[in-house]
């Protein structure tokens, strides 16, 4: 099978899911939100578009077999213990898949929607091929209206083949220079990518015909922007845009839709480190980072090395991530490398008056 037809089946699995959880966020109930047993967020828009994913792509590569690697599990949704939700979320599916005409109306039962859902434990690795799937990328952004995105991504012998991410959210039109909010009409791309042929975006609900993308050709750091997500502030991004040169306050987004809205000149650098060492999964930059490269951007380590997702369900990577474009990537990572220089040292230095 192509990567042509690979990619169709994505897009088509992305888009139903998207069109799912535009859904939920119409009349979001107080019971389709919970915490998961690690304190995250989660909804039943994201074990929904999980089971749309799963069903779309098994029913679109019947010829192939359908290796996930998928955020949820149907084990913290059984814990739950509520037949409500489980039957809010089978009917959601239902009537999503419904909603596509060539797929004819078919029973299916909650412990379907709870296999599909299961269908997402595969653990990747160097070897096959594998889909990587983030159902609903920035939940938080998610339960409040705010931008969030669907990313899944083709993993081929350990490499990232193609991207599909659909930001509901997010306008059509470039926002370069201008936060990323969202005005009622024109909202909801489809961006999608694969080895050698480009970045695309589309609109999500209505029909219209691709746009290829680049990214930014700002190569003066003084006029470029940068992206962060929605957290503790992490000192280190500061640092790194003043030695950079970066001017503005970063533009903070939720989920994976800073790579999307980077890979079209909306912003020149996405910064990723997190005050303490903590694993990154690969659902959370595998779409992301093809739609990047392939519009002519760079995804990279602190150290300048490419992510290396062939390590089963974690990135294998060092401190940090960076993404950005070409032009600025040198300086980028002369800033990155400087910055944590300092930062071990006032490390050092801390722990050296501690023991005094």
């Amino acid at each position: 099978m192509s990567y042509d037809e690979m990619l169709s089946a994505a897009k088509k699995a992305v888009s139903l899911a998207a069109r799912l959880s535009n859904e939920v966020r119409k009349s979001l109930l107080v019971t389709d939100v919970w915490n998961k047993s690690d304190d995250s967020p989660v909804t039943v828009a994201d074990y929904g578009s999980q089971a749309v994913v799963s069903l779309v792509l098994e029913r679109e590569l019947q010829k192939e077999p359908v290796s996930l690697v998928a955020e949820e599990d149907s084990g913290e949704l059984r814990k739950v213990a509520a037949e409500t939700v489980l039957a809010r979320i089978t009917e959601l599916v239902k009537d999503t898949l419904a909603s596509d005409d060539s797929y004819a109306a078919s029973p299916l039962s909650s412990d379907d929607v709870l296999n599909a859902i299961d269908r997402g434990k595969s653990e990747g690795g160097p070897k096959g091929r594998h889909w990587i799937l983030d159902p609903i990328g920035g939940t938080r952004g998610f339960i409040r209206g705010e931008q969030y995105a669907i990313g899944l991504a083709l993993l081929v012998e350990g490499k990232v083949v193609l991207g599909v991410m659909a930001c509901p959210k997010l306008p059509l039109a470039s926002t370069a220079g201008n936060t990323l909010k969202s005005s009622p009409e024109n909202v909801g791309c489809l961006f999608y990518g694969s080895v050698g042929t480009g970045t695309y975006v589309q609109s999500l609900s209505v029909d219209s015909l691709p746009v290829k993308v680049e990214v930014s050709t700002i190569d003066d750091p003084a006029k470029a922007s940068f992206f962060e997500s929605y957290h503790t502030p992490v000192p280190i991004h500061n640092t790194i845009a003043t030695k950079l040169g970066i001017k503005e306050s970063p533009i903070k987004i939720n989920s994976q839709t800073k790579y999307a809205a980077l890979s079209r000149g909306d912003g020149e650098v996405y910064l990723r480190f997190t005050r303490k060492a903590r694993p990154e999964s690969i659902w959370n930059h595998a779409a992301g980072s093809i739609i990047v490269s392939e519009a002519g951007g760079k995804v990279t380590d602190a150290a300048g090395n490419p992510l290396d997702f062939s390590k089963g369900k974690y990135l294998e990577y060092k401190r940090g991530i960076v993404v950005t474009t070409q032009k600025l990537l040198p300086r980028l990572l002369k800033a990155v490398k400087e910055s944590i220089k300092e930062e071990e040292e006032e490390e050092e230095k801390a722990a050296s008056l501690k023991l005094h």
